[in-house]
């Protein structure tokens, strides 16, 4: 299938998805849905939850920070002791603690940065025990999250903004575990791993060789890898290996659950606040940036290398295939790339390292933006209207009027929460990229020296403070320095965003609506979609273009042109 065809059936597909996906998130977590509310109840009961019992969103965020706490410590103590736990024929070792620390951290908050190479350092049960378990409950986390603000929205005069713990289990039970599991059927039907009989050991007697292949329990956690925006992969290819992703229809399956939950919830978000344009319209502004975004990579990959070309090979017809499967091309290993990095997923079917520098520009600077275009599950919803908020204030001031967001004022307290929130990420990736490249112990992480070197490191910690969890590969992070460091960035780009996001929905909450007037900015139409997206352009480009500039940038302009 043509490069074109390929993202007319994806558009085609995605339509279809944000209509009826949309529409069934916004049933269930209005609780008109209740198809498993045999084995919902008695998890209640095991909890001791009230699911008609709704909380403040201080018990709200009390409830997310301390069962992500204990999920951290549940992992870590689990990873520790694997070498003495079943389910691990390989006979792994235990994870060292850094490391352990580290994973831990990154699958709590929906990052699933590895620094690790999959096969040779988890066992089964860490992989489905722990790791897989992760993927479906940071990723219903998220989705909790972005439910909450749009309640926020949506309510008046109410105290509360839903129950974290039933909010928790529906977006698991209702929409989580019943895709992923169909997906996983599409993935082991086209080749990919589902086994827990251990390696194949091969011995070829004539040549006196043997070799050991790492198996296991693989298309199962590529499902909900994929759909809940999560990327952390069994083997340490991840997407570019041929038992995780088989073939070019799985890779094409693979970008449609990337993108799924957080298209879809553009929906969920105009049904449940009663107008599906401000639903459209935040699509809109997603699009246009991820459109964008895609096409400086694709140009830029579809190039030739330029370390190949100093080689001696001048005719490169196929565009830069360094580090890319010949069997998915440039251009689909972009879209996957990009769809990867614009949500919170971190997943890749090629080297983010061998790109050409401006295909690199695009990998990175899509997470600058916060990954908003569409984000991960729930936290690019929330994430974006974090800059609707701040676009409306802006408006505001413009119009010479108080703003107003669906209805509800927006004064100094909005403002500062939603400022807070989109302000976090840029703030501590700077910081942490900056303290790494003062210390010896972060200067001799990257592999490569000069521009490339500083990119590797300003991209693992966008990666890991964005949630995102992919990285230029070309940087040595397994060690206790960057284990440590990573995870400070790790909990600040979670809940230092998560926390402001909650207290901006309880004040939202307790607002009476405003009936609009004529002079009511109107957030259904363009002008609002282009002040968004000038708001999010503006405050990517101004916090990181001297950064990016000492990265990618001087590195493409050494070359010799921009593309």
């Amino acid at each position: 299938m043509s490069f074109t065809w390929t993202l007319i059936t994806l558009v085609i597909m995605l339509a279809i998805i944000w209509r009826f996906l949309g529409k069934y998130m916004a049933s269930v977590y209005e609780g008109r849905i209740r198809w498993a509310s045999f084995i919902e109840r008695p998890l209640y009961r095991l909890l001791g939850v009230d699911p008609e019992s709704e909380q403040s969103w201080q018990r709200y965020a009390a409830a997310l920070v301390v069962f992500s706490g204990m999920a951290i410590l549940f992992t870590y103590l689990i990873l520790r002791l694997q070498g003495h736990l079943p389910f691990n024929p390989q006979h792994l070792p235990d994870v060292t603690p850094a490391l352990a620390w580290n994973t831990a951290v990154s699958f709590v908050t929906n990052t699933d940065w590895q620094s690790y190479s999959g096969e040779t350092t988890m066992s089964y049960l860490s992989q489905m025990g722990v790791l897989a378990v992760q993927n479906f409950v940071s990723a219903a986390v998220g989705i909790a999250v972005a439910v909450a603000l749009i309640r926020g929205f949506s309510r008046k005069g109410s105290r509360t903004i839903g129950n974290f713990w039933v909010d928790l289990i529906r977006g698991i039970l209702y929409i989580l575990l019943p895709i992923s599991f169909l997906a996983a059927i599409i993935f082991m039907a086209q080749g990919a791993l589902q086994t827990l009989a251990g390696p194949a050991h091969i011995h070829d007697a004539l040549n006196g060789v043997s070799q050991t292949i790492p198996r296991g329990p693989v298309a199962s956690q590529e499902a909900i890898k994929e759909f809940g925006t999560n990327g952390g992969g069994f083997f340490n290819a991840n997407g570019a290996d041929p038992f995780e992703n088989p073939t070019g229809l799985t890779n094409f399956v693979s970008i449609v659950l990337i993108l799924s939950i957080p298209v879809a919830l553009t929906y969920t978000f105009g049904k449940m606040v009663g107008s599906l344009r401000q639903g459209v319209a935040i699509l809109t502004a997603m699009t246009i940036i991820f459109g964008c975004w895609l096409t400086i990579g694709a140009v830029a990959e579809h190039q030739a290398n330029p370390a190949v070309t100093a080689a001696g090979l001048t005719h490169q017809t196929s565009g830069n295939m360094v580090g890319k499967e010949v069997r998915f091309g440039d251009t689909s290993s972009v879209l996957y790339n990009i769809a990867s990095t614009q949500t919170s997923t971190g997943s890749v079917n090629s080297a983010s390292d061998s790109y050409n520098p401006m295909g690199g520009f695009a990998t990175m600077t899509g997470m600058m933006l916060g990954e908003v275009s569409p984000g991960g599950v729930g936290s690019g919803l929330y994430t974006i209207l974090l800059f609707a908020i701040i676009a409306v204030f802006i408006g505001g001031l413009m119009v010479g009027r108080t703003p107003e967001y669906l209805g509800k004022k927006i004064q100094a307290s909005e403002v500062k929460l939603a400022t807070l929130g989109a302000l976090v990420m840029p703030i501590t990736v700077l910081i942490l990229t900056a303290v790494a490249v003062s210390l010896h112990s972060g200067q001799v992480g990257p592999l490569n020296k000069g521009p490339h070197g500083f990119s590797e490191i300003l991209y693992a910690f966008t990666s890991v403070t964005n949630n995102n969890g992919s990285a230029f590969a070309g940087i040595n992070s397994n060690t206790a320095f960057y284990n440590i460091l990573e995870t400070v960035g790790l909990i600040l780009g979670r809940f230092a965003i998560i926390i402001p996001t909650l207290a901006l929905a309880g004040t939202l909450g307790a607002k009476n609506v405003v009936p609009a007037s004529l002079g009511t900015f109107r957030t259904d139409k363009p002008i609002f979609v282009g002040l968004l997206i000038g708001v999010i352009l503006i405050v990517g480009a101004l916090t990181f273009f001297p950064a990016v500039s000492l990265g990618p940038i001087v590195e493409q302009l050494t070359n010799g042109k921009f593309f």
